[in-house]
């Protein structure tokens, strides 16, 4: 059994860097992700958006501590990937007691939740995105230091699990890649003779959240649906369910049954585009976009024609602050028109698709369920 019973403050483990400028020498960039640590930038952009000038650039060595901001948004790493990398000047390095805590299991306790719990209580301003965590505060946070051996073998136990999560995230994004292969087969994707979506549909239309101080709306049988509730193409019943009487008393509107959704604002844009198609009337919140198809569209294929655009919408998708897909955007979107009967036959082959995608969600499902769990048990 691996039991913690030791915590520390976080300025027991860590000290100020020595500050080294990159000068004239050369670097690979890397870039601060909020899911993923710390990147290289070429992997995460496919253009250049380092200042062209990085004799300024901090340069960060392997196992050191990188910390950006906001800090709420678990924006900080060890250095992994890299013998030395340079980033933004912006962000603080600091380094690490290597003969007390593992870099790796470092970089987790201060990506939990409850770190991020502490970090949002702590934040000092009044401008959102411009809070600070005075640097004394940080230092004060408490961290699990079980011996070398446990962190070893806590990580072992987390990672594993992790690889199960990134297999089953691959198998989805296969199924995914082969929906889109026949899609392309059957439709190609050239859009230019194509029309715009608002014209494909009955009717376009935005969300809301009922006021959360009227208890009475809340605990229904409506199915409310939020950003996180849409995933690989599914909609998820969430945690929240309204009441007839939100319906009847606030501008939450039932979305009909086999409407496109699109999550066009969420930080998870940053990492992939959310559609799925309703399978019951439901209710969204103010994050997403309902699109309910003319006769002459299935909603398979107008999910899968706006799909096969996603990497046009999020070019503009870069950081948390432009984390949102314009509706003007969305819109514009060029669907080509096709037969109804060969529409039918793609959205047959979906269907198929789909069964084995149910299957797959579920164990990503219970892994991400036993992930958590061993977060929260080993980090809180």
């Amino acid at each position: 059994m691996l039991k913690i019973t030791n915590m520390v403050p976080l300025g027991t483990l860590i000290s100020p860097a020595k500050t080294v400028r990159c000068g004239d020498d050369s670097y690979p960039v890397l870039s601060m992700t909020m899911h993923n640590g710390l990147v290289f930038q070429d992997d995460k952009f496919k253009k250049e958006i380092a200042s062209k000038d990085k004799s300024d650039y901090k340069v960060v060595y392997r196992n050191q501590l990188v910390i950006s901001f906001p800090i709420d948004e678990g924006v900080l790493a060890a250095q992994r990937i890299a013998d030395a990398g340079i980033v933004s000047p912006a962000y603080g390095i600091w380094d690490i007691d290597h003969s007390q805590i593992l870099p790796e299991f470092l970089e987790k306790a201060l990506r939990c939740e409850r770190a991020i719990a502490y970090y949002k209580a702590k934040l000092r301003g009044s401008t959102a995105r411009r809070r600070s965590l005075p640097t004394p505060t940080l230092l004060e946070f408490t961290v699990p230091l079980p011996s070398l051996e446990t962190q070893e073998a806590i990580l072992g136990l987390v990672n594993k699990v992790k690889l199960v999560i990134d297999k089953r995230e691959q198998e989805l994004q296969r199924l995914n890649d082969l929906i889109k292969a026949r899609f392309v087969e059957m439709f190609g994707m050239d859009v230019s003779d194509g029309v715009p979506l608002r014209e494909c549909c009955i009717d376009v239309r935005g969300g809301g959240t009922p006021s959360m101080k009227h208890p009475e709306y809340y605990g229904g049988d409506v199915p409310f649906i939020k950003s996180g509730d849409v995933k690989d193409n599914l909609v998820f019943s969430g945690a929240l369910w309204l009441t007839e009487k939100a319906l009847s008393e606030t501008t939450a509107k039932y979305i009909p049954e086999g409407s496109v959704i699109v999550v066009n604002r969420s930080a998870a844009l940053l990492k992939e585009f959310r559609a799925a198609i309703t399978g019951q009337p439901v209710v969204i919140n103010q994050d997403i976009k309902a699109f309910i198809p003319k006769t002459t569209y299935t909603s398979q294929y107008l999910l899968w024609a706006i799909k096969i655009q996603t990497q046009y919408l999020l070019t503009k998708v870069t950081t948390v602050l432009t984390s949102h897909i314009d509706l003007k955007d969305l819109l514009e979107l060029r669907i080509v028109p096709a037969p109804v009967e060969k529409q039918k036959a793609f959205s047959a082959f979906v269907k198929q698709i789909d069964k084995s995608k149910v299957v797959v969600q579920k164990a990503l499902d219970e892994a991400q369920l036993l992930f958590d769990s061993l977060m929260q048990k080993y980090f809180g």
